[in-house]
């Protein structure tokens, strides 16, 4: 039966919806993590849809190539579009996580000390830097996947790989850094048979999400989705137990570092080749 608390939990934590959860403890938030690939593709399909309306609005100049037909691009503004609509839809949560987690792992301190500045209210080189450079590669990559008409199949795929590495960030085996608060509750909190269910979920749709063709190119595309989304989990989950090395445990902040590295992985791979 749908653990609706988990779900309320998960509008909240995850998105600007106005809800908010009646109650949390850690069986709430393990479900509420569960819930996250789903609305994080539901997002995706909202990102999606701002591309093909600012298309519209803005089809960007003409563009000749040799003898073929006028075309008309304009995917720059749009994929920066749908990029910030993302931001803004999650409420920058995962963002914050990764300006975060970048000014403490690059701080050079120990382990507590290193821990303190990812707490900071305030954003250091080293974060802004991380921050402008992964949404660049964002709105670049996507871009690209737009190019060739797989705007959407790019924002679902590097959406909910993104949400799936959060979901490996809260597995059994990581331990939480904080000792109270809501890293302390959510950390831990997602068995590996959920984060087993949605890899495969995710697996299968980089398959067959898209053009599949009986010949040579239909393949290497298929094969070039898998390697995105498993290569993409790869790092986060590096990421992570790198965060665990450094921090001592994981983090909130770490968990949303490894969702957007993830997300920009799988965007930078589907885009290769275009």
């Amino acid at each position: 039966m749908p653990d609706f608390d988990g779900l309320r939990l998960a509008l909240e934590m995850f998105t600007v919806a106005p809800v908010r959860a009646a109650r949390i403890n850690r069986r709430i938030a393990g479900s509420s993590m569960a819930w996250s690939p789903l609305i994080g593709a539901a997002l995706a399909l909202i990102a999606a849809g701002v591309i093909i309306v600012a298309r519209i609005v803005y089809p960007g100049p003409t563009l000749y190539i040799r003898h073929a037909n006028p075309v008309f691009e304009g995917p720059l503004i749009a994929s920066a579009l749908a990029i910030l609509t993302l931001g803004l839809l999650s409420r920058g949560m995962q963002l914050g996580g990764l300006a975060n987690t970048a000014d403490g792992l690059a701080s050079g301190r120990p382990g507590e000390e290193a821990l303190e500045i990812t707490r900071s209210r305030s954003v250091g080189a080293i974060g802004v830097a991380a921050l402008i450079g992964v949404l660049g590669i964002d709105v670049l990559a996507l871009t690209s996947n737009t190019l060739v008409g797989r705007g959407t199949q790019a924002l679902v795929l590097g959406v909910v790989a993104g949400r799936v590495a959060m979901l490996w960030a809260c597995t059994p085996g990581l331990p939480a850094a904080a000792t109270e608060g809501m890293s302390k509750i959510v950390v831990g909190s997602v068995s590996r048979i959920v984060a087993i269910f949605w890899t495969l979920v995710l697996c299968v749709g980089a398959t067959f999400y898209g053009p599949v063709y009986a010949n040579i190119e239909g393949v290497n595309s298929a094969i070039q989705r898998l390697a995105a989304v498993l290569v993409a989990l790869a790092i986060a989950r590096l990421v992570g137990r790198h965060a665990v090395r450094r921090f001592g445990g994981i983090t909130g902040d770490v968990v949303g570092a490894c969702g957007e590295i993830a997300t920009m992985t799988c965007f930078l791979i589907t885009a290769m080749g275009h």
